[in-house]
């Protein structure tokens, strides 16, 4: 496995991360046992992020990870987050100080561990001043529960009066072949102030497993089905709206032929591409089964050609999808 520096933290960080959202519900149906075997199978390939957040099943998601890991705990940089999903508050979004010091218990007793590696704001409180949750960042870093701080979600401007109180260690946002908007400012920030960028939607939440057609049902216990508050926010709806879906699923199939150049499957070409940018530290993905994670791991040891990524560029150019950096970036 690639291993990367993690900002200026000190840590080296599998270039391929596993991300935990889909365990913590949301996603259909995914077998519990499977999923501990998938875990075991990336740490047994060197795969050694894990992410997660409280806000994935309200701890369903921790307590999952904290089975699969075992006793292995010590081979992984654990990340988890909070600040969302709050039914109680009127956005769902809550990162006062009593909230980051409430949580951070809760999540170490679901993790079953002393301690979390990075822990990260999941979504700005813009109700908060920012300078009281960082300060309670800070002291949950003295009290020895975190090692790192980060946030994810936040704008450039949200970033850099965070860092007026302390430093933020790691940042986490949606960058896959879809979703550009990160290169804009807010990759070539982490690139030159040394902030580890951890990338999620990595295969654009499925649809660039190249699995998917365009009358998928992905039935009524799974978000993408285009229901639901998530239909209402723009990157969603342009991934899977009605309106979009079709295309994309159009595009997905002609990216295809572009991985078999390399003799490599479609999420390794998407996965080495989400990696290729320099200030990309780890690409998260779901995996379900090890069959997944074998495959994810084929993303490493390679590189897309110059001529290649000017050929995907134009796959999505073709069939009228809009990959500019500045289309969704009002939403942060």
């Amino acid at each position: 496995m690639e291993l990367r520096p993690f900002g200026r933290t000190g840590l080296q960080v599998s270039a391929v991360g596993f991300g935990c959202w889909e365990i913590g519900g949301g996603y259909g149906e995914i077998d519990a046992g499977e999923f501990d075997r998938a875990v075991g199978r990336a740490l047994d390939l060197g795969i050694n992020c894990f992410d997660t957040a409280e806000g994935y099943g309200m701890g369903a998601s921790e307590r999952a990870l904290a089975k699969a890991l075992g006793s292995r705990r010590d081979e992984a940089i654990v990340v988890t987050k909070f600040g969302m999903n709050y039914k109680e508050m009127p956005d769902l979004r809550d990162s006062s100080r009593e909230r980051v010091l409430a949580s951070i218990d809760k999540s170490l007793k679901n993790l079953g561990t002393d301690h979390v590696d990075v822990y990260l704001v999941h979504w700005p409180d813009r109700r908060t001043p920012f300078e009281e949750t960082m300060q309670a960042l800070d002291d949950v870093v003295r009290d020895g529960k975190v090692r790192f701080v980060g946030l994810s979600n936040f704008t450039l401007e949200e970033i850099e009066a965070c860092m007026a109180v302390r430093r933020v260690d790691v940042v986490q946002y949606g960058w896959n072949m879809f979703d550009r908007r990160m290169q804009r400012d807010i990759l070539p920030y982490c690139e030159a102030n040394g902030v580890g960028f951890m990338a999620y939607g990595s295969l654009a939440f499925g649809l660039l497993t190249g699995t998917f057609t365009e009358d998928m049902d992905f039935g009524e216990a799974d978000w993408r089905a285009r229901q639901g508050k998530m239909g209402s926010i723009k990157m969603f709806a342009a991934l899977f709206g009605p309106e979009n879906f079709g295309r994309n699923v159009r595009a997905v199939e002609e990216l295809k032929g572009i991985a078999a150049r390399y003799g490599k499957t479609l999420p390794q070409l998407a996965l080495r591409w989400a990696i290729s940018h320099p200030a990309v530290s780890t690409a998260l993905v779901g995996c379900r089964s090890r069959a997944e994670v074998d495959d994810n791991a084929g993303a490493v040891g390679w590189e897309i050609s110059p001529e290649d990524l000017a050929a995907i560029d134009a796959v999505f150019e073709r069939h009228g999808i809009d990959t500019t950096p500045d289309f969704w970036i009002e939403e942060l």
